[in-house]
C-alpha cells in the first residue's frame, strides 16, 4: 500500500473497484480526514482513456455540486502511477450493505433517506447534471440518518465529452430505466426511475427487476410490472405503493416529471405516517379517484315550529333525505330520551297539566324515593292508579260543548245553536223583550195608583 498521495498521508485502504482503490487519508495542512479515490494508470491505452475520461467527468460534475446530500470534492491530483481525487470522508454504511444485511430499516426511516437523495438529485438536475447510475451502493447513510450521493463518474454534463463504444450501456442493469436499456436519449426522469427502484428494494429487500443474467434483467425492466411493495412487506403503507408505481412508470409522461415532486410526496407521506392519517396531498394519483357524493342541504325549519333544544341528534343518525323523498327512514330513539320529561313538555304545550297532575305527582315521588317499592304498598297502588288515570285521560274523547236552543219562528221545531254561534241579532232581540216587560209593569203600576186615588176622592 502506498503511504502518500501528493500532500495526503494515507492511513488505510477502504475498498477497491474496477477503476482503482479508495483510501482513507489525512490532509496534514488542515488536519482533515479525507477519502482519496484513485485511478490506476497501469492499464491498456483504451481502458486508460475511458477511465480517465470518466474520472475527469466525475471531478467536473461533483465540483459544480455543493449540497448537503452530495459528497463534497476537495482536491484533485496526479502522480506517475495514479490520478486521484480527495473528497469528503463519510463515516457510515452504503445503503446496499443495509439492504443485504437482512435487517431492513423501518419504512419511515427509509422514506427519510430516499427523500434526502431526491433533494440531492434535484440540486444536480438544476445544474443540468444527470447522475445516470443511482443505486444503493452509491448512497451513503451516515450517523443520524443523513444520506449522501456519491460517484458521479458517468454523470451526463451539458456538452459532455465522454466517449463510449457503440452499444456500450453505462449504468447498473437492475436500476437502469427502460430508456437506458433500449438506448434512447435520457434526461432527469431516468434518475427518477432508478430512485424508484432503489426505494422499492429498500422497503422490501427484493429487487423489482431481476433475472439469471443481464439480458433477463433488462427484459424485465422494459416489459414487466412488479407487484406493489406492500405485497412483500405488509407494514408498508398503501400510499407508498402509489409513489413507487409512479416513480417506476414505463413511459416518461406517466412518471414524476421532476424528482422534487417525488421528494415532496415522500415528505408528505412521512408527515402522515407520524400523525396516523391517510395522505391527501400526493401528486401520485395511480389509484382510481373516488366519486364525490353530493349531500343535500338541510331543509330550513321555522324558528318556533319545533323545539329541538332538549332533543339531541344521535351520532349514528342517518343523513337527511333529499327534498321530496317520502321514504325517509325513521330516526332511532336517542339513548338519553326521558319519557317523563317529554310528558311534562307535552302536557304544558297542550294545556293538559291538570289532567296529568296525579301522574306527575306520583312520578316525582317515585323518583325521589330511593328505596324498594313493595308490591301492594300504597306507593305502588298510587303509581298504578296514576298510570291508569293518565291512560284513561289520554284515551277519552273530548267532552262536547253545551248547546243553546232558541225558538225559530220560521221552523216548527226548535233548532240547536251552539253557544259560540249566537248571533248579534239574537242578543239584541232578547234585550228588547226585557224592556217591553218592564214598561208594561210600569204602566200597570201607574193605572193602579190612579185607580186608588179616584176611589179615595169619591
Amino acid at each position: 500500500m502506498i503511504s502518500t498521495l501528493g500532500r495526503y498521508k494515507v492511513i488505510s485502504e477502504i475498498g477497491q473497484g474496477a477503476m482503482g482503490t479508495v483510501y482513507k487519508a489525512v490532509d496534514p495542512i488542515i488536519d482533515r480526514t479525507v477519502a482519496i479515490k484513485t485511478i490506476n494508470l497501469n492499464l491498456s491505452r483504451q481502458e486508460l482513456e475511458e477511465y480517465e475520461a470518466r474520472f475527469q467527468q466525475e471531478i467536473k460534475a461533483a465540483g459544480r455540486l455543493n449540497h448537503p446530500n452530495i459528497v463534497t470534492i476537495y482536491d484533485v491530483g496526479k502522480t506517475d502511477q495514479v490520478a486521484y481525487m480527495a473528497m469528503e470522508f463519510l463515516e457510515g454504511q452504503e445503503l446496499k450493505d443495509i439492504i443485504t444485511s437482512g435487517k431492513l430499516l423501518p419504512s419511515d426511516q427509509m422514506v427519510d433517506i430516499i427523500s434526502q437523495v431526491a433533494d440531492g438529485l434535484w440540486f444536480a438536475h438544476q445544474q443540468n447534471i444527470v447522475h445516470r447510475d443511482v443505486k444503493p451502493s452509491n448512497i451513503m447513510v451516515l450517523r443520524g440518518g443523513i444520506a449522501k450521493i456519491t460517484d458521479f463518474g458517468i454523470a451526463r454534463l451539458p456538452n459532455s465529452a465522454v466517449k463510449t463504444m457503440t452499444g456500450l450501456i453505462l449504468g447498473s442493469p437492475r436500476y437502469m430505466s427502460p430508456e437506458q436499456v433500449i438506448g434512447k436519449t435520457i434526461d432527469a426522469r431516468s434518475d427518477i426511475f432508478s430512485l424508484g427502484v432503489v426505494l422499492y428494494e429498500a422497503l422490501t429487500g427484493v429487487a423489482p427487476f431481476d433475472g439469471d443474467n443481464v439480458n433477463a434483467i433488462m427484459y424485465a425492466t422494459v416489459n414487466t410490472t412488479p407487484v406493489p411493495p406492500s405485497h412483500h412487506n405488509r407494514n408498508i403503507p398503501a400510499m407508498l405503493d402509489l409513489i413507487v408505481a409512479k416513480a417506476m412508470a414505463k413511459t416518461l409522461d406517466d412518471r414524476y416529471q421532476s424528482v422534487k415532486e417525488l421528494g415532496d410526496d415522500l415528505r408528505e407521506v412521512r408527515r402522515q405516517m407520524d400523525h396516523g392519517r391517510p395522505a391527501t396531498a400526493l401528486k401520485a394519483t395511480s389509484s382510481p379517484v373516488a366519486q364525490r357524493v353530493s349531500v343535500p342541504a338541510p331543509i330550513p325549519v321555522p324558528e318556533k315550529a319545533v323545539d329541538t333544544s332538549t332533543q339531541p341528534m344521535p351520532a349514528d343518525a342517518p343523513p337527511p333525505k333529499p327534498v321530496g323523498d317520502d321514504t325517509a327512514a325513521p330516526l332511532p330513539l336517542d339513548k338519553t330520551f326521558d319519557s317523563f320529561d317529554a310528558t311534562l313538555r307535552l302536557a304544558a304545550m297542550t294545556n293538559q297539566t291538570e289532567d296529568f297532575r296525579d301522574y306527575i305527582t306520583v312520578t316525582q315521588k317515585m323518583r325521589a324515593y330511593k328505596g324498594k317499592i313493595e308490591p301492594g304498598s300504597p306507593l305502588a297502588i298510587a303509581a298504578e292508579a296514576a298510570a291508569a288515570a293518565s291512560a284513561a285521560a289520554a284515551a277519552a274523547p273530548p267532552a262536547p260543548k253545551p248547546e243553546v236552543r232558541l225558538p225559530n219562528p220560521d221552523v216548527s221545531r226548535p233548532r240547536a245553536v251552539p253557544s259560540g254561534m249566537v248571533t248579534q241579532k239574537t242578543r239584541i232581540g232578547g234585550g228588547g223583550t226585557s224592556i217591553l216587560a218592564i214598561g208594561t209593569i210600569v204602566v200597570l203600576f201607574v193605572l193602579a195608583v190612579a185607580l186608588a186615588i179616584a176611589l179615595v176622592l169619591k
